[in-house]
């Protein structure tokens, strides 16, 4: 359990880091307007940006053990706390001011993962039946299609719902890497939940991404950040026995709303990453 915490917690720098490196290196003094391929071969030649990306790609590591050890309520709210990182390495890094609300936000953070690692248990179990493998599959192509018919319309409403779709593709990556039979490269394969982490994934992504574009990136950020908090953490408690410490779930839960509610008070520096 201890392994599995530090794990995510070492997750949740290294994404907070990330957002600010790579936005670092899309605003280096040589970028021009340009677009498309141009603008991606600029990204690549910024060693912030390969930085960044390179964060991003061991956090995920890092968070792939702390799923497998821990219940899965208590890594989304830790990995997705990873903005509080950002806040603060932005103010240095970046110049961005801090206000004081923003300062509370990060204290509640860190005061709700002290009682939620206090309060956490171990993880449940780490296999699932078929029906929920199929789950784990239908649930990111329903998002998929979803995300077609609403990145026709605009607005903040329409970002926030693009947010939660988000939302739904990473929590389902999250949920895959707990249940996936990882006994076999015969046995990755053939398992549907592989199948759903690219899926939900890249979904995700996807969804993140053009709900930058169709509104506010704070309304889009929240919106995915709670989905992706509560949704794969209730899944865990239903269907594969997460729970908290005996005697300390009051514990666990203070823990997890103030963790929750501090990383939505910061969701406006994930514009650093735009």
């Amino acid at each position: 359990m201890f392994l599995g915490l530090l794990a995510a917690l070492a997750a949740t720098v290294c994404f907070g880091l990330a957002s600010v490196f790579q936005a670092r290196g899309a605003r280096t003094p040589s970028r021009t307007e340009a677009e498309g391929l141009r603008l991606a071969v600029r990204l690549v030649r910024s060693w912030q940006f390969i930085l960044g990306a390179g964060l991003d790609v061991v956090g995920f590591a890092l968070s792939v053990v702390a799923l497998r050890s821990l219940p899965l309520f208590v890594v989304q709210a830790v990995t997705n706390a990873s903005l509080a990182v950002t806040a603060l390495a932005a103010v240095g890094l970046l110049g961005i001011r801090m206000r004081t609300r923003d300062g509370a936000a990060v204290t509640t953070v860190v005061a709700g993962l002290v009682l939620l690692a206090a309060g956490s248990g171990r993880e449940g179990v780490t296999s699932a039946s078929p029906s929920f493998r199929l789950a784990l599959v239908v649930a990111p192509l329903a998002a998929l299609g979803l995300t077609s018919w609403a990145a026709r319309f605009r607005g903040r409403g329409v970002a926030a719902a693009l947010g939660v779709l988000s939302g739904v593709g990473f929590g389902v990556t999250s949920l895959a890497v707990r249940v996936m039979d990882i006994s076999s490269v015969a046995g990755v394969l053939t398992d549907g939940a592989t199948y759903a982490l690219v899926i939900g994934g890249l979904g995700g992504y996807l969804s993140y991404a053009l709900a930058m574009r169709r509104g506010s990136v704070t309304a889009a950020t929240a919106a995915g950040t709670l989905m992706e908090i509560t949704g794969p953490g209730l899944v865990g408690i239903l269907f594969l026995d997460d729970r908290a410490r005996p005697g300390y779930g009051w514990l666990a839960v203070t823990g997890f709303v103030l963790a929750t509610v501090g990383t939505l008070a910061l969701s406006r520096f994930a514009e650093v990453r735009t």
